[in-house]
């Protein structure tokens, strides 16, 4: 039965592929749907199935050898046209767009002994972007960052080992999740994590805002937005972390080092462990105000890569009379920021969180989006007051911004990573979404979304521009 249930796990990962390599070329979309409400079916299914329920595990005891899950997530968005006088190479274009993306994810993890586990995730995506993801300091959609083009690509998501050693004292339990089994773990611990993932797995998991597959779709909330974590292009990196968690007194301490990608945003990671990476520090404390539980996290980043300073590429074009151009001014550069978030409980079904954050932004983006400084807040509301207590309603703004080199960089007709109206009338970049997520079924959702921004690309010439999206999303 284990070898029957692995192969259909697995079939429900390939499937689309295989579905998409068969099918004619231009209904992308319609197969995402299809192989989406097929991994719906197969989740229902599986619900239906009777299971007994897992027995707590004790404390040092191996419990369940295996585990497997399983996610697919298509999202689909339209923007209507908005005045531009003016586009750039790397302009959001003007007109009348409509972008999405899908994407379906396993989960096979392994107990390796006590306090070790091993997580294999392959992942399918495929897509489309607004302007190839141009023209915005805050892009829409977070799961487009993994994608590549309308073809389905299949490729290794996470390869990780995870070991757990407890320091004594009281248990808590850990429920099984994605990349998580069930356990009972010492509330004082050591965590040590190795291999292939994203930072984010880690570091910044703000509860109320942090993933674009069940929560805020705009890139502005799955982390602090000048946060330009280590990562290659579909968002994973090569690294360690090393966290202690002591939740008796509700302390965390967690320290990390990731490979940088060779160029910017580039997909190829750069192996050269101890010359170019990204390091970070996180302190996380928990806390109780008015009875409420909340979180407070302060983190610090330091990425060193061969990178453009934005004053060097000016001066260049200067001299010589061209547009500036980071490539050209590239060289051994440390990129420093900060970040402080808050997460708060009102209640049983409302929670808060408030992200502040800054980097220096002397240098070009290098694996995230193009922010130097964030303010950003919000939050999510179960619906148990209007009696659908499986239902989240979401509401959040982000004011994105950036430091005076980066400002002077575009207004001189440069280009970044994301960046590039040819000119520049500098204003900060202001984004609202609001999204309503639903359950038609157990283990599906439908989110309705829509997002409003003011000064995409940062620029006052520009906008505003509207998106109107539709996510569905099925776990197993």
């Amino acid at each position: 039965m284990l070898f029957l249930s692995m192969l259909q796990y697995a079939w429900v990962a390939v499937r689309p592929l295989v579905l998409a390599r068969a099918a004619a070329l231009g209904r992308p979309a319609l197969l995402a749907v299809i192989t989406l409400l097929s991994v719906c079916a197969q989740a229902a299914r599986a619900e239906e199935a009777p299971v007994a329920d897992a027995p707590l595990i004790a404390s040092g005891e191996l419990g369940d050898r295996f585990g497997f899950h399983g996610q697919s997530t298509w999202v689909w968005q339209a923007k209507p046209a908005f005045n531009a006088p003016y586009s750039g190479d790397n302009s959001l274009t003007p007109g009348r767009a409509t972008s999405y993306s899908f994407s379906t994810t396993l989960d096979l993890g392994m107990r390796l002994w006590k306090g070790g586990e091993f997580h294999f995730n392959p992942e399918v995506v495929m897509g489309k972007a607004f302007s190839d993801l141009h023209g915005l300091g805050g892009p829409t959609n977070g799961e487009l960052a993994k994608v590549t083009g309308t073809d389905p690509t299949l490729y290794r998501a996470r390869v990780f080992m995870r070991q757990t050693w407890g320091l004594g004292g009281d248990t808590e339990k850990v429920d099984a999740d994605f990349n998580q089994f069930a356990d009972v773990v010492d509330k004082r611990r050591v965590v040590l994590t190795v291999g292939n993932l994203p930072v984010l797995d880690v570091f910044d998991a703000v509860e109320h805002a942090h993933d674009p597959r069940t929560q805020f779709l705009n890139w502005s909330f799955m982390t602090h937005p000048s946060f330009d974590y280590p990562a290659d292009a579909r968002g994973y990196s090569w690294g360690v972390a090393l966290e202690y968690i002591d939740s008796e007194l509700g302390w965390a301490v967690r320290a990390g080092r990731f490979l940088q990608p060779v160029e910017s945003n580039g997909l190829p990671l750069d192996t050269r462990f101890l010359k170019h990476y990204g390091d970070m520090l996180e302190l996380e404390k928990s806390y109780t105000l008015f009875g409420q539980e909340g979180k407070v996290r302060l983190l610090g980043w330091r990425n060193l890569a061969r990178m453009g300073r934005f004053d060097d590429a000016i001066a260049l074009g200067q001299a010589t009379g061209a547009a500036p151009d980071l490539s050209q001014v590239r060289r051994e550069h440390a990129k420093v920021g900060v970040g402080l978030s808050f997460e708060q409980k009102v209640g049983e079904n409302l929670g808060l969180f408030t992200r502040l954050n800054w980097s220096d932004d002397k240098t070009e983006t290098y694996a995230f989006t193009e922010a130097g400084r964030n303010v950003s807040f919000g939050g999510l509301l179960k619906g148990t007051s209007w009696r659908r207590p499986n239902d989240v309603l979401g509401a959040a703004f982000s004011l994105n911004m950036l430091g005076p080199d980066h400002r002077a960089y575009l207004a001189a007709g440069g280009s970044g990573a994301f960046l590039g109206d040819g000119a520049l009338n500098y204003g900060h970049e202001r984004i609202l979404e609001v999204f309503y997520s639903f359950q038609p079924v157990k283990g599906i959702t439908l989110s309705p979304d829509f997002q409003l921004i003011q000064n995409p690309g940062y620029n006052r010439d520009r906008g505003p521009a509207k998106f109107f999206g539709i996510r569905a999303h099925a776990e197993f």
